[in-house]
This record gives C-alpha cells, structure tokens and sequence, in this order.
C-alpha cells in the first residue's frame, strides 16, 4: 500500500466519521415495531443522533408516499436525513455513503425485512441489496450484504 493510498483511506474514512456525526436522522415507525428500535441503536452506535416517531399504520402510508417510497421499495420505518429518505434496514455503512457521494437520488431502501440486516439480526441470515432510488422512480443496486 503506497504512502498516498494510506493517506486517502484515512481521510475517507474521517470525513465518513465526521458525516456521521454531524448527521440527524428523522425516523417514522409502528410504536410497536422492535426491529425498528434494533435499527435505531444501530444508527445510534454508528455515531447517527436520531429522533423517532411513533406513527399509526394509516399515517405510514402517508408518509412513505410523500417520501417516494412505492410498494416495491417499502419496508417497516421510514427515515430522514441528509435530505435524503432511508427506507428500512439499511445499514449506516451505507447511509455514511449516500451521505458523502450525495446522489441525484430520492434515497435508499432495503425493501421488505432482510434477516441478517441492522435491526433483524439472528439466525439464518438471508443476502440482500440496498437500493438507490432515483427520482423517476428507478432503483439500482447500491450495494449488497
């Protein structure tokens, strides 16, 4: 690994850190949603403050559809930040990302309730993709686990 590698690792990986913590994050969920609250303190051990709201089903709807989130991108909470949406579990690794690279992009979303992803831990973990969601609707695979 050369000098300038070293160098562009460690300063990629502080301004990760620093997006990190000068991030807010705005989640709507189900009040009795327990994978919502695992997703929760893994944003909040990955340096994200964040703020919840217990929300009823029919005001979910709601506010995933004024975030652009369809039926083929939702997931059980909704999320706000950097001007972005994050739909579901998605793991802060990749929220860190969106944050940094700041895609013409309505979001992420890691559609339906992944095994294996923050917040739905245990046994049987299942591959799954994040998806960026462009602002015509199109998605793209952002990344995979």
């Amino acid at each position: 690994m050369t000098l300038r590698t070293l160098f562009l690792s460690a300063t990629f990986s502080l301004l990760s850190a620093s997006v990190a913590l000068s991030a807010s994050v705005s989640v709507f969920k189900d009040a009795g949603c327990g994978c919502c609250g695992g997703w929760i303190s893994h944003m909040r051990e990955n340096g994200f403050a964040v703020s919840a709201t217990n929300v009823a089903p029919e005001t979910m709807d709601v506010v995933k559809a004024k975030a652009g989130i369809t039926a083929d991108t939702a997931s059980c909470h909704t999320a706000l930040v950097g001007g972005y949406v994050v739909e579901g579990h998605v793991p802060a690794s990749d929220v860190r990302r969106l944050i940094a690279e700041r895609p013409d992009a309505i979001g992420l979303s890691a559609p339906g309730m992944p095994v294996g992803s923050p917040g739905m831990e245990g046994a049987g973990a299942e591959p799954y993709d994040v998806l960026l969601i462009r602002r015509d609707g199109r998605t793209e695979v952002f990344a995979s686990h």
